[in-house]
């Protein structure tokens, strides 16, 4: 997240990539301490780990989380080094901040497509349109695939084991998902106050990676990338740039940040997560 303090990048980076490394192999999910995403990205690379899929979730720079004045430089910029990471970049914001990057795609990224996340149960008091999307851009490097089987019901898996399925039927580019406001998703519910649910970063991930592979969300707010790719056999590393968020995700995935003490203990001396109170959302 973009209005929060930051931590600067850790001197010993060889020292941290191996922290990550091991943290992947024992846990498959690796959480930094807070820093900023560009931090959290340069720290990637040096380290040598690519990921099949980046997730960018920043604020849309709307008021709520904080104003800057570059923010088309900041966001350019991240796709730019998100691109030297992952075969995959997923951009997220509302549909008229993210048509402004569609014709200024930094290469090698290209566009693979438009997404909208669409939600009926906006609880918006504005008298007016009622927001009811969010949009998220697809971009990938040229060829980087794209695994549209993993959405094959039983139907066509059979038809396809059998050689009768002519083609592969994707999903489509609407996601549909409620928002987590009050007694909805309420068992997912962080306090986080635009927390996406899991069901939306499930589509993203299962058409971009197998299992096994790295997903990388460096503005994870409180950990919803990590638990989708976690219930489908993904690893992740995840980081952000506030220190609230980061003990969310400590509390939710019951996963310490690398360089704690608690990182080096077992998974069962480890604190349960807590139980959240239904929130009202805010969106960006």
């Amino acid at each position: 997240m973009i209005a929060s303090r930051s931590s600067p990048l850790p001197k010993k980076s060889t020292q941290f990539g191996d922290l990550m490394r091991g943290a992947l192999q024992t846990d498959g999910l690796a959480l930094l301490p807070p820093m900023d995403a560009l931090n959290c990205l340069t720290l990637v690379k040096t380290a040598g780990i690519r990921a099949q899929a980046v997730i960018l979730d920043p604020w849309y720079n709307k008021g709520f989380g904080g104003v800057r004045d570059d923010y088309d430089v900041f966001i350019l910029t991240l796709l730019a080094e998100a691109a030297t990471v992952g075969d995959h970049v997923f951009l997220w914001g509302f549909p008229e901040i993210v048509a402004r990057y569609v014709e200024r795609i930094p290469k090698p990224l290209q566009l693979v497509a438009w997404l909208t996340w669409y939600y009926k149960n906006n609880p918006s008091v504005i008298r007016g349109w009622r927001s009811s999307q969010n949009a998220c851009l697809h971009l990938s490097h040229p060829g980087a695939q794209l695994y549209p089987e993993h959405f094959l019901n039983d139907v066509q898996l059979q038809k396809q084991r059998e050689g009768k399925l002519r083609y592969i039927p994707g999903p489509t580019s609407v996601i549909e998902d409620s928002l987590l406001v009050g007694f909805v998703g309420r068992n997912e519910q962080t306090g986080h106050p635009a927390q996406k649910p899991v069901g939306v970063f499930d589509k993203l991930i299962r058409m971009t990676t197998r299992e096994g592979d790295l997903v990388i969300d460096p503005m994870c707010g409180s950990g919803t990338a990590g638990e989708a790719a976690q219930r489908l056999n993904r690893r992740a590393i995840l980081a952000d740039v506030s220190e609230e968020y980061i003990q969310m995700v400590e509390r939710r995935l019951e996963l310490p940040r690398l360089g704690s003490k608690a990182a080096s203990r077992p998974k069962s001396q480890r604190r349960p997560s807590r139980t959240a109170e239904p929130v009202q959302h805010s969106l960006l």
